[in-house]
């Protein structure tokens, strides 16, 4: 039984180290090629060793079965928790937000100048992507005032855009 305790602890132990170090260790098992990406992260390790410790421990401690059924309950236990212990990762890392925008994202959109754009120089706009203001530098071919309504013309960089302002 002090084998299966042992294991039962070392998957704690392992499972703590991962939460606090929270990539390190996968870091350095893969600098020393354990890659360690999908299905065997340490938290899915460390869940597997755990459940096969303590189930072992138990059945061992409660049933009459000798070590090797112990071990078979402990290892057909240890596949499930490892198995929830991926679907639950994977879907608190699952992105809900959108990517980044990109060039063609912006163009067309409309926003307003918050500080004014001088003929040849750079101003302020702000502008909503997916119901968030953005602001961006902003340039454009004649002088714009703050306050004026814009339509972004093209992307100059990932932190600027060339406007116009709405004709109505």
């Amino acid at each position: 039984m002090g084998w299966f305790l042992g294991l039962g602890i070392a998957g704690l132990v392992l499972l703590v180290l991962a939460l606090v170090f929270d990539g390190v260790l996968e870091g350095v098992l893969d600098s020393i090629g354990g890659g360690l990406d999908g299905f065997l992260s340490l938290p899915v390790i460390a869940g597997f060793v755990s459940a096969l410790g303590f189930t072992g421990a138990i059945v061992l401690g409660t049933t009459g079965t000798g070590a090797g059924g112990a071990a078979g309950a402990g290892a057909v236990a240890g596949v499930v928790v490892g198995w929830v212990t991926w679907r639950f990762s994977r879907a608190l890392l699952r992105d809900g937000a959108a990517p980044a925008p990109r060039g063609r994202d912006l163009t067309g959109t409309s926003g307003s100048v918050v500080t004014e754009i001088p003929a040849g120089g750079y101003g302020e706009v702000l502008l909503y992507l997916a119901g968030q203001p953005v602001k961006y530098a902003a340039k454009a071919a004649t002088p714009v005032t703050r306050g004026t309504e814009v339509w972004v013309e093209s992307v100059l960089s990932p932190t600027s855009v060339a406007v116009r302002p709405v004709e109505r």
